[in-house]
């Protein structure tokens, strides 16, 4: 599984003219679900979420968690994060899960979120061509990747 993790003052999803998504001084999260994925790697993840120490503290140290501040978390499902680029030009996309998988991962990711304490946990809409409007912060972007972690 991977994840795309920006910290934002606001973000919203938006399709076909219509806000379906949207959160406030939180975290940003597209989120990648590999055909290896299982609901292991969404409870890592959303964990690692959740307790990632990417705010600034009262001496302007990243030292708080989205949990800290009471954040907003806006999770937007993106199988092009699994791209293979390693040959030619144009992306493959044979290593993202098929849809339902994909989809049933992100939502239990999701769960897994509010489980550890994110009381505003929302997302876009699975599959949908999405808009994303956002205002970030920092700018902080974190890359994380669970098959990285998993490595010996």
């Amino acid at each position: 599984m991977k994840a795309v993790i920006q910290r934002m003052d606001f973000a919203e999803v938006v399709v076909d003219g219509k806000t379906v998504g949207d959160g406030k001084n939180g975290l940003l999260v597209l989120l990648g679900v590999a055909d290896s994925d299982t609901e292991a790697e969404a409870e890592l993840m959303a964990a690692k979420v959740s307790n990632l120490r990417i705010f600034c503290d009262e001496n302007d140290k990243m030292n708080l968690s989205v949990l800290d501040v009471k954040g907003s978390v806006l999770t937007v499902s993106n199988f092009t994060l699994c791209a293979d680029t390693k040959k030619g030009n144009r992306p493959s996309f044979i290593g993202a899960m098929e849809p339902k998988g994909a989809d049933r991962l992100y939502m239990h990711f999701v769960e897994c979120l509010k489980q550890n304490g994110v009381n505003d946990a929302k997302t876009g809409e699975f599959g949908a061509d999405m808009t994303i409007n956002a205002t970030l912060t920092g700018p902080v972007t974190i890359l994380l990747d669970t098959d990285i972690w998993r490595k010996k």
